[in-house]
């Protein structure tokens, strides 16, 4: 009995673990087109965003919102700088979530573990 008590109490920190290293964000998301290298000293790939606090190679689902479209780009550069943003991506990640035409969007950003 006492061993059945130990595994569940294992399992419940596992899962308590898992849930405190997972983030959620909601926020706008905005897009830019950087040539070169980033903050991390990565050259820019098609499929990198800018993030305020995630460490760099950080992978992070971005969903628009209005259309449902998602993108897993990885953190390599820093920001946004604009208040109520939340992730920037590459113009090529914007046009895969559908809004380079407006520019910003309304997103749910998650990281992926």
């Amino acid at each position: 009995m006492r061993w059945l008590l130990l595994v569940a109490s294992f399992c419940s920190l596992v899962f308590a673990v898992d849930a405190a290293f997972s983030h959620e964000w909601r926020g706008k998301a905005s897009y830019y087109t950087l040539r070169g290298k980033t903050s991390s000293g990565a050259v820019v790939s098609s499929m990198t965003a800018a993030h305020k606090t995630l460490p760099f190679g950080s992978r992070i689902r971005v969903v628009n919102l209005a259309n449902h479209k998602s993108v897993v780009v990885t953190v390599r550069d820093r920001g946004p700088f604009v208040a109520g943003r939340v992730v920037d991506v590459t113009k090529d990640a914007a046009e895969a979530l559908g809004f380079v035409a407006r520019g910003v969007a309304e997103v749910s950003v998650a990281t992926i573990n």
